[in-house]
């Protein structure tokens, strides 16, 4: 037996991948930042490494000792180079991916609640022109970018609407084109 539903509850299945904004924005934002993080870990020990490589080259030990002690120091300037690295890059993406469900949300909101790919497709151009003037991309390399966020808006809101029908809730272009007159029964104020 199903219990019974009520308001929040109703709001929850209704809201996108049936978690509230409430939840949803800080998961999102902290599995940017640890994806982030392990990238940036990556990334951040390889320069590290070849960076001791290239600073000590002209000194490098003579006896086993010296070795020791000179892979040591390098495994030692790898690992604060793999955490700052990790940080900055954790906290990059976590940006970025927050911005991107903050706009998705804020859309939803100012559309009276429709909940489809399009919000997603909107938010996904938005931080795509916000990244490139942060970077101060060229007209070329920016319009790359909003393309990306475009071709990523749309399959991440195509699949969220297909995971919302699956669970019973039809998106709103689908009454849309249909013609049905019930398409207003799916706004969620």
């Amino acid at each position: 037996m199903k219990p019974p539903l009520t308001e929040e509850s109703s709001a929850a299945s209704a809201s996108r991948l049936s978690v509230p904004f409430q939840i949803r924005f800080p998961a999102t934002t902290a599995m940017g930042f640890f994806a982030g993080s392990f990238l940036g870990i990556y990334h951040g020990s390889q320069t590290a490494g070849l960076r001791f490589r290239a600073e000590n080259a002209h000194r490098l030990p003579t006896s086993p000792t010296g070795w020791y002690l000179y892979h040591k120091s390098k495994n030692y300037h790898v690992i604060l180079g793999a955490i700052k690295e990790g940080l900055k890059m954790g906290g990059k993406v976590g940006f970025w991916v927050g911005g991107f469900f903050a706009v998705e949300e804020a859309i939803d909101r100012v559309r009276g609640g429709r909940v489809d790919f399009l919000s997603t497709v909107v938010a996904g151009l938005s931080v795509a022109g916000g990244f490139s003037a942060w970077h101060r991309f060229p007209l070329i390399t920016a319009a790359r970018t909003a393309k990306i966020g475009l071709l990523s808006g749309l399959a991440f809101g195509l699949s969220q609407d297909a995971l919302g029908l699956a669970k019973g809730r039809r998106p709103f272009y689908v009454d849309f084109i249909l013609g049905s007159q019930d398409a207003s029964e799916n706004v969620v104020v």
